[in-house]
């Protein structure tokens, strides 16, 4: 929990005619007393507005409501995970976050009626690609010019290499433990490492039913609990990360993805003179948002994926300096912004309306579990091991290969808030969108000819 200054070193009321009084001084001690981002008082307030509309039976579904609600119900979460010994270096806070929701939800612990207005909320607002435009886009316009296409070339290297061994690791546990081999590749292992649900498992589940003449239901069902369970190793196994690196600072750019990289290269007298007003930072989120819009309709016109030509316009501007170094820095400030105040209430949305429960426990069984942990383990474990080949930081290289295991743009978010390092989300979408798109496209031929009979 944050806190303000102690109540002793607060202004007397008697120190001149217009201080405040002992309770007033008391009661800003209490609003400077935080869960997160919220104060005390309002957090208090928004459970109470929220429990009148629950009684009413309708709870509105609109932008204000929610950020009430997300904020207190994220941050909450988010704070038990922080306050939580040993287990908070896990990244306890983001799972927290994400699965008490999913919990409460599958529990009924949650009212009906805040559960609709959260799910419709998410569904109808596209909260969380705003949210990934406008890290991507300011995390791209915010890092050190010179390195940026040098960090992209190179994490292809232990993306390839890791997705290889995890293959052929995941494969050999799996079909040692009694799965099958042909089970454990495009059941366990290929859904893993597809790019989430929408982009993953739905197509794969398409395809396998084509091809095996099974209802498409009944295969996305079984690939589903697969992705959820890999996102939820690669969560914790990042966590674990950030605390390794606290320990072993050789090891990591706390975020840089390779040495000599910074994040805004400016010196800090320049970057005090060019601080952004209010209205840069608002011209460069209608810059980012219109970055997205151009993605989005990119995809739906040629059926190119939306978050990469975001990504891929955001590097060119970038590179061709078409950005003011100002508007730059407003587009930093809307990153650092989203990346502090809104992760854990996305979080906690993504949770309530795309995280099923039943789903996630669905696969809890010895042999399962074990190929998944031994398939992610093996895969960022290789991004580390081969990291210092290509100069880049092997605890940034192996977080990277880990939301190759993600859960779509959610599990990006879930894995990279874990291990604190939001500054990766540019090369995360490389591993979860092209990493997913090609792992999908072999996937089903290969199941074409050889998984399908």
């Amino acid at each position: 929990m944050s806190q303000g200054p102690s109540v002793d070193a607060l202004p007397r009321a008697n120190a001149s005619p217009d201080a405040p009084s002992p309770a007033l001084t008391r009661w800003w001690w209490l609003m400077d007393l935080r869960i997160g981002i919220v104060p005390l008082p309002v957090l208090a307030a928004i459970v109470a507005v929220a429990a009148v509309f629950v009684q009413a039976g309708e709870v509105p579904a609109d932008i204000l409501m929610n950020i009430a609600v997300l904020a207190a119900g994220g941050f909450l979460c988010a704070e038990v995970g922080r306050r939580t010994p040993l287990l908070r270096h896990l990244g306890l806070a983001a799972i927290l976050a994400t699965f008490v929701p999913s919990f409460l939800v599958y529990a009924h612990a949650l009212p009906t009626p805040l559960v609709r207005s959260i799910s419709s909320f998410t569904e109808s607002s596209n909260f969380l690609y705003l949210f990934i435009a406008a890290i991507i886009v300011g995390s791209i316009l915010g890092m050190d010019r010179r390195m940026l296409i040098a960090g992209f070339a190179k994490i292809f290297v232990p993306l390839i290499l890791g997705s290889a061994m995890a293959c052929v690791v995941g494969c050999a546990v799996g079909t040692a433990l009694g799965l099958g081999f042909t089970h454990t590749l495009f059941k366990i292992v290929v859904p893993i490492m597809a790019g989430g649900v929408g982009e993953g498992a739905v197509p794969l589940s398409v395809g396998y039913a084509q091809f095996s003449h099974q209802p498409q239901g009944e295969v996305f069902a079984e690939v589903l609990p697969i992705v959820m369970l890999g996102s939820l190793t690669a969560i914790i196994l990042a966590g674990a990360l950030n605390f390794v690196g606290k320990r072993f600072p050789a090891l990591t750019g706390e975020g840089r993805l390779q040495p000599g990289e910074d994040d805004v290269p400016l010196e800090d007298d320049a970057r005090d003179r060019m601080a952004p007003d209010p209205q840069t930072i608002g011209a460069a989120a209608v810059m980012i948002v219109t970055l997205y819009l151009l993605g989005a309709m990119a995809q739906k016109l040629w059926h190119w994926p939306g978050p990469v030509v975001m990504l891929g316009l955001a590097v060119l501007i970038k590179l061709g300096r078409l950005a003011s170094p100002r508007l730059e820095l407003g587009a930093y400030a809307n990153y650092r912004f989203f990346s502090t105040c809104v992760t854990y209430p996305l979080l906690f949305a993504i949770g309530v309306s795309k995280t099923p429960w039943e789903k996630l426990i669905a696969a809890f069984n010895g042999p399962t579990l074990i190929t998944i942990v031994a398939t992610v383990v093996t895969l960022m474990a290789s991004g580390f091991a081969v990291a210092r080949l290509v100069n880049i930081y092997p605890i940034e290289a192996a977080i990277v290969n880990a939301t190759h295991s993600g859960q779509g743009g959610t599990g990006d978010v879930a894995i990279l808030t874990a291990a604190n390092r939001m500054q990766l989300m540019p090369f995360a979408q490389i591993a979860t969108r092209i990493g997913g798109a090609i792992t999908v496209t072999f996937a089903l031929i290969a199941y074409a000819r050889y998984g399908g009979g």
